[in-house]
C-alpha cells in the first residue's frame, strides 16, 4: 500500500494548451517533450485534458484538419486527483477509470500530472536500493 503523497511523486512542469490551440500544435507538444497527454486550460483551471489516444479517434480518424481546435478533440470530464491525495487513492481512480494520467490539482489549480510512469519509476527507485543491498549481503555471505 502507497500512503505517500501525489505532490511528491507527480511530474511538475506540465505542458498544456488552450481550447483554442489547434491539434496539429498538440501533437508536435506531445512529441516534443515525449508525453501522452496534454492538460487543456481555460482562465487557469483545467478544461479538459488531450490524450495520444484522442488526437487519433476524435481527431484525424474523424477526418478533422490539424487546424482543428483542442476544444473539439479534449475530454472534458477530466478525472482529477490533489497534490495531498495519496498515491494509493490515485492508482484506485486509475483503475477505476482506466486511464493512465491523472491531473494534479492544487486546490482548483493544475499544479502537476500523475501518470503509471511516475508511480512505476518512483517504486522502481526504491526497490533498487534493497536488491542491492540484499545481493551484496549475499556475496559477502557466499565469500
Amino acid at each position: 500500500m502507497n500512503l505517500e503523497k501525489v505532490k511528491d511523486v507527480m511530474t511538475r512542469n506540465v505542458q498544456t494548451c488552450t481550447m483554442l490551440d489547434n491539434i496539429y500544435e498538440v501533437a508536435v507538444k506531445m512529441k516534443q517533450y515525449n508525453i501522452g497527454a496534454v492538460p487543456v486550460v481555460h482562465e487557469g483551471r483545467i478544461a479538459g485534458i488531450i490524450t495520444d489516444r484522442d488526437l487519433v479517434l476524435r481527431g484525424y480518424a474523424e477526418k478533422n484538419p490539424g487546424s482543428t481546435k483542442a476544444e473539439k478533440v479534449m475530454t472534458s470530464n477530466v478525472i482529477t486527483v490533489q497534490e495531498e491525495d495519496t498515491v494509493n487513492e490515485a492508482v484506485r481512480l486509475m483503475e477505476k477509470y482506466s486511464i493512465r494520467r491523472l491531473p494534479v490539482l492544487a486546490g482548483e489549480e493544475l499544479s502537476g500530472i500523475l501518470s503509471l510512469t511516475d508511480i512505476t519509476r518512483d517504486d522502481y527507485a526504491k526497490a533498487v536500493p534493497e536488491k542491492i543491498t540484499e545481493e551484496e549481503e549475499t556475496e559477502q555471505f557466499l565469500h
